[in-house]
């Protein structure tokens, strides 16, 4: 100690007085034990998750109660279906036609239109089917014989008015892009049921995709392996599955596989879910060379089978080809798959803004058959009480023409979207709009209620169903969102 160090004589307030080497040492040990001992633990972790196989990020988990639908087919008809030219008639607004929307409506909120429309009453011929006796129109003459078979929701309330971020919200509860879509929190809350094929599968028409674009189906800010796989047009939908070739034979591909897993799992920590998923995607791809390629294969299908879905005529074949992949997907453990009615040109969707008739025809003419055949298949098969089907739009149209003429604008404040399958009441009628069906008046069902009702069908309890992003418990029905219980069986 140095000499003139001298310690006080008496209580007083405390003086700092150096510290010798010693007594630092003697003092701070025992911290750096603690990162020794640190250190050893970290090893003692690593070591013990080698040799191990990493869990599949995509393994099946159980809901939060019993699932009344194990998979979900969603028909998204891009552009804005009109319900009262399809599934909601409208005899008020028919002898109204026009003539000056009546004060007593309110104000139309649309994209479009010009001051003082004029009433637009439809063309088409309605009838009541099955006997729960849903009204149907001669639009879609195919469906008439699934009306004890769907439940429709005719009170169907949205958020938007242009396309793009209606499409979001219909797919993420969200009129933003960037959040998780329907397809991705389905997938996560309940993994794949398949090892050989993804979870979420998405298809849309050759002319394009949907204005809202791969957002639609991205998997925001949830793990990437949640994002929907697209697959392409044509013979081949999934690409480079051909199992080996001359100068890179399934042999070798194995061997790689083996030889990257075994040196990724060398320091992996067990937090680092990104590099586990990255692990189980290699092995899913590799694994669909032998699985992708009969499940897209067609011919396999019998005539009859062929001839039901419309493939044999050019005016269904599309559409119809994809129904009928959607099935074979679903037999085989796909989670949920998402096709796409509309997209690319205005004229390849159900956008009607100048002939509603002409529109309507076009792409009912496309799409109900397939549709119809769908849901046959799905019964006759016995997948349909295990699996959902849901039909919709972004939003409807409205019940005033657009400047003048024979065409309807969009209209988010009162639409018709419908369901069938496990666990949705056959044949029910839920929700109504106003007379000229511009305005969802009883029971309505915004989009957090439609994506409750899905989740909930498919034992997933829409507020336990979060992922913290940012600080936030995010949901895919944020803050709102309710089971729509008449729609149940």
């Amino acid at each position: 100690m140095p000499a003139d160090f001298q310690r006080p004589c008496c209580p007083g307030p405390s003086v700092p007085r150096p510290m010798s080497r010693r007594e630092m040492l003697r003092v701070t040990g025992n911290g750096f034990g603690m990162l020794g001992l640190s250190y050893l633990l970290q090893q003692e972790a690593k070591a013990a998750a080698k040799g191990k196989a990493v869990v599949n990020p995509m393994a099946a988990k159980p809901g939060h109660h019993p699932a009344k639908a194990k998979r979900c087919i969603f028909l998204f008809m891009t552009g804005g279906p009109s319900h009262m030219d399809m599934f909601d008639p409208k005899p008020v607004l028919n002898s109204l036609d026009g003539q000056p929307l009546p004060p007593s409506f309110g104000h139309i909120h649309s994209q479009f239109l010009e001051n003082d429309p004029l009433c637009l009453g439809s063309h088409r011929k309605f009838g009541k089917y099955g006997e729960s006796g849903m009204d149907m129109s001669d639009l879609i003459p195919h469906m008439h014989q699934h009306a004890d078979t769907i439940a429709l929701v005719r009170s169907c309330v949205a958020d938007s008015v242009i396309h793009a971020p209606a499409m979001y919200q219909l797919n993420s509860g969200r009129i933003f892009m960037g959040f998780p879509s329907l397809g991705s929190w389905v997938t996560y809350g309940l993994g794949s049921e398949s090892d050989d094929l993804p979870a979420f599968v998405v298809m849309t028409q050759p002319e394009g995709t949907p204005e809202g674009g791969p957002p639609c189906w991205g998997a925001g800010f949830l793990p990437a392996l949640h994002q929907g796989t697209l697959l392409r047009h044509g013979p081949s939908p999934i690409i480079n599955l051909k199992p080996g070739s001359p100068e890179f034979t399934l042999d070798q591909q194995r061997q790689t596989l083996d030889l990257l897993k075994a040196m990724n799992e060398d320091g992996l920590d067990p937090e680092d879910t990104e590099l586990s998923a990255r692990i189980a995607s290699y092995e899913l791809a590799f694994r669909m060379q032998s699985a992708a390629p009969e499940a897209v294969d067609l011919s396999r299908e019998s005539e009859a089978t062929r001839e039901m879905y419309g493939l044999n005529d050019p005016k269904t074949n599309e559409f119809g080809t994809r129904c009928l992949l959607a099935r074979r997907l679903v037999e085989r453990g796909v989670r949920f798959v998402q096709l796409y009615s509309g997209g690319g040109p205005v004229a390849t969707q159900w956008d009607a803004h100048d002939d509603i008739d002409a529109n309507h025809g076009k792409m009912c003419g496309m799409t109900d058959k397939p549709v119809a055949a769908l849901l046959t298949d799905l019964k006759r098969t016995g997948l349909l009480d295990e699996t959902l089907v849901v039909w919709g739009g972004e939003f409807g149209r409205t019940p005033v023409s657009q400047k003048g003429g024979r065409g309807r604008d969009h209209n988010a404040t009162g639409f018709t979207m419908w369901m069938a399958g496990g666990g949705v009441k056959p044949g029910a009628i839920v929700g109504a709009t106003d007379e000229i069906g511009l305005k969802a008046v009883e029971d309505k069902a915004h989009v957090n209620d439609i994506h409750a009702t899905i989740l909930h069908l498919m034992g997933l309890d829409h507020k336990q169903l979060t992922f913290l992003h940012s600080g936030r418990d995010e949901r895919l029905t944020d803050v709102g969102g309710r089971v729509i219980k008449n729609l149940l069986a």
